[in-house]
């Protein structure tokens, strides 16, 4: 049987379903067309080098999931080549679960998002654990961060897919309205400025 990279996610239970439930055969036709992609894209990369937030998710020896929110500056999570994500990991609750899930199985999934946009990544793969490694550090670190890391993520990236919009609801940040705001402020300053500036009329 040939293998395709959506059989990542698509396993045999969940085809069955996708079956019973009358989906399989638009799936069956994208696999044909090529299906999900394992490298990065130049589109892929732009998109994460915009993100300042994802979600990661592992499981334990016993499979049960877990899922941990990392955030920083926009780029934070970095290509470092076509099949590799990384980022460096700061000190927060000490709780280090994700880090002793990785030790029971390396197998990761990471969920990115950007709600103003409406536009969803899902990535499967195998994520690591580096410590002591000076110069994976100097490629992920950003010096102005103001905090020094415990250690460095790599993500080996096995499949993605883009999700569809359906269902999400435009949310902006607090730099992506200050700017529309100081956009209209602008306007109103040169209409005011522009009024200011008219004839009086006799």
């Amino acid at each position: 049987m040939k293998h395709t990279v959506s059989d990542i996610a698509f396993t045999p239970s969940v085809k069955a379903v996708q079956e019973r439930l009358g989906s399989r055969k638009g799936y069956a036709s994208m696999e044909q067309r090529g299906g999900w992609k394992k490298l990065v894209t130049p589109e892929l990369a732009a998109f994460i080098g915009e993100r300042d937030t994802m979600f990661i998710a592992t499981t334990n020896a016993t499979g049960q999931p877990y899922i941990q929110h990392r955030g920083g500056p926009p780029g934070f999570l970095k290509v470092l080549d076509e099949h590799t994500l990384g980022f460096a990991d700061f000190s927060g609750n000490r709780q280090y679960i994700t880090v002793g899930n990785l030790d029971d199985n390396p197998k990761a999934f990471i969920f990115l998002m950007d709600f103003a946009n409406r536009r969803r990544i899902k990535i499967w793969g195998r994520a690591e654990v580096v410590e002591n490694d000076a110069a994976l550090r100097e490629k992920l670190h950003d010096p102005d961060y103001g905090s020094e890391p415990e250690r460095m993520f790599l993500f080996h990236i096995d499949a993605w897919d883009v999700n569809c919009p359906q269902h999400i609801k435009p949310r902006f940040t607090e730099e992506e309205v200050g700017e529309s705001m100081q956009a209209l402020r602008d306007r109103i300053a040169q209409l005011e400025e522009d009024c200011c500036n008219c004839e009086p009329k006799e």
